[in-house]
């Protein structure tokens, strides 16, 4: 593509460039700028763009992709450091072994009332972050039975917490 097809399609479709770039960014000055740039970076690749229509589709995600980042970095300068909230959001010792005594109290529900297979999967998914899809395929199994596995796990440890929470009894 030569540089005057690349230079006319911007210069014909500006106004639309900048009703996006608009509505992402309310001020126009930031809009004009993320128009601009958008241009700048297109010109070094302007000899690998063939069609008025590649041009205005990158065009179109390149002036996107900038306001996006226009809009991250305006969000980031906005968020200001307080001690006050960062201390109040930090656990106290009490949350935190609190939360360690719940996880012991669901480690042993899981040891006691789920069979090894279950035990496994809820593992691996939970505990490894694994996809359902690895998890089937390590143990032979079909990604929909490995759900329903999972599924009933979930269910038996959940009604078991809440049985000891409510009545003071397992399951």
């Amino acid at each position: 593509m030569s540089e005057e097809t690349l230079t006319l399609t911007f210069t014909e479709l500006r106004k639309g460039f900048l009703r996006l770039a608009s509505r992402f960014l309310p001020n126009e000055e930031d809009a004009n700028d993320a128009l601009q740039e958008a241009f700048c970076r297109l010109w070094p690749r302007r000899h690998q763009i063939n069609t008025r229509q590649e041009a205005e589709a990158l065009t179109v995600t390149t002036v996107r992709n900038l306001c996006i980042d226009t809009l991250r970095r305006q969000h980031m300068q906005m968020v200001e450091l307080d001690a006050e909230r960062d201390a109040a959001l930090t656990e106290s010792a009490a949350d935190k072994l609190e939360k360690e005594e719940q996880f012991h109290e669901v480690e042993q529900l899981i040891k006691k009332y789920l069979s090894p297979i279950q035990q496994t999967i809820l593992k691996r998914k939970e505990y490894a972050g694994e996809s359902i899809e690895i998890i089937a395929r390590d143990l032979g199994m079909q990604p929909t039975a490995v759900r329903m596995q999972l599924s009933r796990a979930r269910k038996i440890i959940r009604e078991c917490y809440q049985n000891i929470h409510k009545h003071g009894t397992e399951k």
